[in-house]
């Protein structure tokens, strides 16, 4: 089957840890003994991450200026110390991008001994924070505070080792290399920048790698590829460049007792600690995620102990600074590399931190062929990648770009801390606007008077709310409008004050939420109640009586005037730039017409999201097919050619009608004992190209297909995860589709949506995946598995 997940069912299930079933000779099943104390995958997953923290350990501390040995200690120290005491077990930690400009600052202000002090007392900071168990606390910083810290960290990073890209040297700050960024321009040094282009394009383009080649080409890591290619590359070219410098580790440097203002001590050791503690902490939230999503191997692991993970993180920096190492900190980018390459314990981060060891002690006269060109355009991509586009388009949707924008443009042009503490003033005085801003309007229209509230009711807002309520005549009847989450007890009591005078005078009030019902209605209406149907209210099947054209014309103008009231303002800005700059859905989502899928609400997607088709029975006619529609594969050809979607999904649903139909009508529409006929309705027409699903059912072609974690109910949910694989079947004849699968630029994917459980069961295949045949055999089923509720978003940090 093209889009199944091929699970024996045979052999018992491994043991947690491991990656397959015990050997043949090995120890009984439940024993709890095991061959070798470390899982295979953890072995294969540590190689993965070594190579990618190799050169970002040189290029980070090439890019602080300290000692290319003191980036090793720190990936060593990180992989060995969190990897054991840390709370997060997937996580790898080591020398970051975050840190970097923080420890540049340092080492330019007290020397590089005294900076490996004030990392050691940084550690115990976070030991002792770890104690108070107030790990927790640093989740409560603002997103954009985070995020714009660590766009304005890229940002400094990137042009300091622009100068080096370039040839020449950077300045001491982000300000002072943009003003000698000019003269550099008109000095470049040939070699080094045609070493650091190369660099750049491998970085930018091994990712980007396609066919049966570059799946295997992208098996090494983008970072290890690029500079071993421009290293090879200068050293046949013969090129003079500075390149890596390893002095023996036996004049390696260590701290020093600091020396230099209190005060100013004091603060580079909150900075270190502050900055290293957020960091981690988020870098965990952010991997708990990655493995709650992921679907193997299937095996448990721990969610994060945060104040856990802070005393790891405190642990490592003291020894990582005692041994002349940089600042460590929890590193997303590595993380997630282990997390991908399937690894299932700590024993991954703390076997890439010893070989880390083993290269520091071995590879030096290799190392020593880096060119230092090579090392600072990567570091100076990964700096670039810091400003995240999909950070920025999240923190504009929430409106706090502002929020944003100034602390990363403080970062830059004062520092870490202080730009941190400039977004926080920026964010605490947003907000501040935000309670204390509120728009009160009063509109008359046929005799009654609507005073619409749009913010919080606070103390502030009282007068102008009184204003407006004064200006209702006496005896008229008036709606107000409430729109907002919170109301002081101020507001409370001038709105109850003026409701029983007005009432008093003889006028009506009601008080109304957003959409526009009564705030004292019930949620649930009483039995023999009938009130106005309101679309999409309470989602609620509701059947009024009244079925005349008048009725169902104002229910629909009341539905278009409450969007053009509520949604329209929210949504404008985004359709008018979808207006200009056009469509460009990442997926085609095909469906059924019933009218219980909401595909918009099921994916979580909003406007330009989903190119979406919708048929009865989500039907894919097989190429050459009968019945003279071509309109689904003329959408499917439009959303893979024109469109260029990177993925296509086909949705099953339960209770489906289409698939009802087929079962009690038979095939094609013939009802048992009568003679076949040619299908005389549409409906039947259109049902044929769901035949080979019901054939494939009865008739038990090819694997079984099964839900994950529950039995299949009936017959009908049968038909319906069976026709969801017959109809990827269908879609992989289609001709656009075929030749962009065998390109590896497209993703299928079956799912099917259960409306009673509100529960959807995915089922992926990829361009890689075997045919249909190579997966017949006996063991196999075809399983749509269970997808659990999201966990909190991915920060992504740098190095």
């Amino acid at each position: 089957m093209s889009a199944c997940v091929p699970t024996r069912t045979d052999p018992p299930p491994p043991e947690p840890g491991r990656t397959g079933a015990p050997p043949p000779h090995g120890p009984p099943p439940g024993t709890g003994r095991r061959r070798f104390p470390i899982a295979g995958a953890d072995f294969s997953a540590s190689i993965s991450v070594f190579l990618i923290a190799l050169p970002l350990s040189l290029g980070i501390a090439l890019a602080t200026g300290a000692p290319l040995q003191a980036g090793l200690v720190a990936a060593a120290v990180g992989g060995i110390v969190v990897g054991r005491l840390g709370g997060a077990p997937l996580q790898v930690s080591g020398p970051a991008a975050g840190l970097t400009v923080v420890t540049a600052d340092l080492i330019q202000q007290y020397g590089w001994r005294v900076t490996c002090a004030i990392t050691v007392l940084a550690g115990f900071a976070q030991l002792g924070l770890s104690a108070l168990r107030v790990a927790r606390s640093a989740l409560a910083v603002s997103p954009a505070i985070v995020h714009g810290m660590l766009a304005g960290i890229g940002v400094t990073i990137a042009l300091a080792q622009l100068h080096i890209v370039l040839g020449g040297t950077p300045q001491s700050s982000a300000v002072d290399n943009v003003r000698a960024l000019p003269a550099q321009l008109a000095d470049l040094h040939g070699d080094a920048l045609s070493v650091s282009l190369l660099t750049i394009a491998l970085l930018l383009l091994w990712p980007r790698l396609r066919g049966r080649p570059g799946r295997l080409l992208r098996k090494i890591p983008a970072a290890l590829a690029a500079v071993a290619v421009a290293t090879s590359f200068a050293v046949v070219a013969g090129l003079q460049l500075p390149r890596v410098d390893l002095p023996s580790w036996s004049s390696h440097a260590l701290p020093q007792m600091p020396e230099g203002p209190v005060l100013g001590l004091i603060a580079a050791v909150l900075t270190i600690t502050l900055v290293g503690s957020v960091e981690s902490l988020l870098s965990a939230v952010a991997v708990d995620k990655l493995v709650a999503a992921r679907t193997a191997p299937s095996v448990r692991i721990p969610r994060a102990r945060l104040d856990r993970e802070l005393a790891g993180q405190g642990a490592a920096n003291v020894v990582s600074g005692s041994l002349g190492g940089l600042p460590i900190t929890g590193v997303a980018v590595r993380s997630s590399a282990n997390v991908a390459a399937g690894a299932v314990s700590r024993n991954s981060a703390t076997l890439h931190g010893l070989w880390i060891v083993l290269a520091a002690l071995l590879l030096v006269p290799v190392l020593d062929l880096i060119p230092l060109a090579a090392l600072a355009a990567l570091v100076m991509v990964v700096g670039v990648q810091m400003v995240n586009i999909t950070h920025l388009r999240t923190v504009r949707r929430n409106r706090e770009m502002l929020v944003y924008a100034a602390t990363l443009a403080a970062v830059v042009g004062t520092g870490v801390l202080e730009g941190v503490a400039i977004g926080i003033a920026v964010a605490v005085s947003v907000a501040l606007h935000r309670l204390t801003r509120t728009r009160i309007t009063d509109e008359e229209r046929d005799g009654i008077h609507r005073v619409r509230v749009r913010g919080q009711l606070t103390f502030l807002a009282v007068p102008r709310l009184s204003r407006t309520l004064g200006q209702v005549p006496p005896g008229a009847t008036c709606v107000v409008e409430l729109d907002g989450s919170f109301m002081d007890h101020a507001a409370y009591e001038a709105l109850h004050d003026w409701q029983t005078a007005h009432q008093s005078q003889g006028g009506s009030v009601e008080f109304t939420g957003r959409a526009g019902g009564r705030i004292s209605e019930p949620a649930v209406d009483s039995p023999g109640s009938h009130g106005c149907c309101r679309p999409w209210t309470a989602w609620r099947n509701h059947h009024c009586e009244d079925r005349s054209e008048a009725t169902a014309a104002r229910t629909l103008t009341d539905a278009l005037r409450s969007f053009q009231r509520d949604t329209a303002p929210l949504v404008r800005e985004e359709l008018a730039r979808l207006a200009r700059e056009g469509q460009r859905p990442s997926q085609l989502f095909l469906t059924c017409t019933d009218s219980r899928l909401v595909t918009s609400m099921i994916t979580a997607s909003g406007p330009g999201d989903l190119f979406t088709v919708r048929n009865m029975g989500n039907l894919v006619p097989l190429p050459g097919a009968g019945g003279g529609d071509d309109s689904v594969a003329a959408a499917i050809e439009y959303a893979v050619e024109v469109l260029e979607v990177e993925s296509i999904t086909i949705c099953g649903h339960s209770g489906c009608a289409a698939m009802q139909s087929l079962l009690s009508t038979g095939p094609v529409g013939v009802r048992p004992g009568e003679a076949p006929a040619a299908p005389a309705t549409p409906l039947r027409r259109w049902l044929k190209h769901a035949q080979p699903s019901l054939e494939r059912m009865r008739d038990g072609q090819g694997p079984e297909v099964r839900l994950s974690g529950r039995e299949v109910l009936d017959p009908a949910e049968q038909l319906c995860l069976t026709n969801v694989v017959q109809q990827l079947e269908h879609l992989r004849a289609q001709e656009a589709v075929a030749r962009r699968l065998a390109e590896g630029r497209l993703t299928l994917h079956g799912m099917y949506f259960h409306v009673g459980e509100a529960q959807a069961y995915l089922l992926s295949t990829t361009a890689e995946s075997a045919q249909p045949a190579d997966l017949g055999g006996p063991g196999f089923e075809v399983v749509f598995h269970r997808v659990p509720p999201a966990a909190s978003s991915l920060v992504r940090t740098g190095g």
